[in-house]
């Protein structure tokens, strides 16, 4: 079981619970979990919920200058399938939130909402099923805008901050609010379109779990396990890092044994419905067209043995160079990467985030 924790806390793609020592990290920092309950919440498509319940975790505590503007909030946002407690990981929280930590939870006010459809969050597994809101990554944005401003009472973030989907609501932040940040750190996307082979696998998960017959239109009683493996199948690829799994799997047999652990462990704990809808939010992302809308300074951070984000494309330079706000770095393959998951091991680009807060500092 301990390469499966190792694994699943390097990809890219969260399994709540995977592991004790999680829990334990968790428990050493003081925090408050809430949930903010929208009334109505109006989604993109015009559908409306009668209750949304938003679910946040914290740390910290908020401090507010003179004029009653908050000075040192930071908003974290999870990636597909993940929520606020994966930043709780030693990786990230052991570098980060400790003291004398870029976030030291002492000087700063953390919040790590669990977005729609995630964690703690409403979702479709709630008992709606197919009948929840299709939202999309506008409505998890405008979801979390409205629990910082009138769950929390913040109004200004110190740094906007995210990895993989979190990433990409972060470029979203940046230009639906453009002065509400000092700073950004999308960490793991890219600001345009999902397309090429970043579409094509995400379609192969949404395809496989509708073409399982034992998803009955989203109506299962058991879980579809044909398309679960399918879904799981796609989210290890999609989250490995090679140059880490030859180390780690170095034979044939360990390589297959993991597979099977992990699979396993991927199929006990996936719900059909919700990763569907996770991975299908995506459909309509596209912030390119309104890059140079940003105002914040943003550090924006890939790894160069990202599946999902491979900077070869040469995607990121052009929009990057659109907007002179932005500096765009991409972290060279070594044996501190993780692939997609380099986003949450914090001493990898630790130091970006220095110069990033040094350089927003008042």
């Amino acid at each position: 079981m301990h390469s499966i924790v190792r694994l699943l806390a390097a990809a890219g793609f969260a399994i709540a619970g995977a592991s004790a020592a999680h829990a334990q990290t968790e428990a050493s920092f003081p925090h408050k979990e809430g949930d903010y309950i929208v009334k109505n919440f109006k989604f993109d498509d015009g559908e409306t919920l009668d209750v949304l319940k938003l679910h946040y975790t914290t740390l910290g505590a908020p401090v507010r200058d003179k004029s009653g503007r908050v000075t040192n909030a930071v908003l974290i946002m999870h990636g597909t399938g993940g929520d606020g407690h994966q930043f709780f990981r030693a990786q990230f929280a052991d570098v980060l939130f400790v003291p004398g930590g870029l976030l030291d939870i002492k000087k700063y006010y953390i919040i790590l909402p669990d977005e729609i459809g995630h964690g703690k969050s409403s979702k479709p597994s709630n008992g709606m099923h197919t009948a929840f809101p299709n939202y999309d990554y506008k409505d998890m944005v405008e979801a979390d805008h409205e629990l910082v401003t009138k769950g929390l009472n913040v109004n200004h973030l110190r740094l906007v901050m995210g990895t993989s989907m979190g990433c990409m609501h972060s470029f979203m932040w940046g230009e639906m609010w453009p002065d509400f940040m000092d700073a950004l750190m999308p960490l793991a996307c890219e600001p345009t379109q999902i397309a090429g082979r970043n579409r094509m696998w995400r379609k192969m998960v949404i395809d496989g779990i509708r073409s399982d017959p034992a998803w009955d239109g989203g109506d299962y009683k058991t879980e579809p396990q044909q398309g679960l493996r399918i879904a799981a199948d796609m989210l290890i690829i999609a989250g490995s890092a090679a140059h880490q799994m030859q180390k780690a799997y170095p034979t044939r047999d360990e390589a297959d044994k993991e597979l099977s652990d992990l699979t396993s462990h991927y199929l006990s704990e996936l719900d059909a419905n919700d990763i569907l809808y996770q991975v299908g939010a995506s459909r309509d992302y596209d912030p390119s067209a309104n890059i140079e809308s940003i105002k914040a300074p943003t550090m924006w951070v890939n790894s160069a043995d990202d599946f999902i984000n491979p900077p070869d494309l040469g995607i990121a330079e052009g929009l990057a160079a659109r907007n002179p706000k932005i500096k765009y770095v991409v972290i060279p393959t070594s044996d501190q990467t993780h692939g997609h998951g380099t986003h949450t091991w914090a001493a990898v680009w630790h130091d970006q985030m220095a110069e990033l807060l040094k350089e927003t500092e008042h």
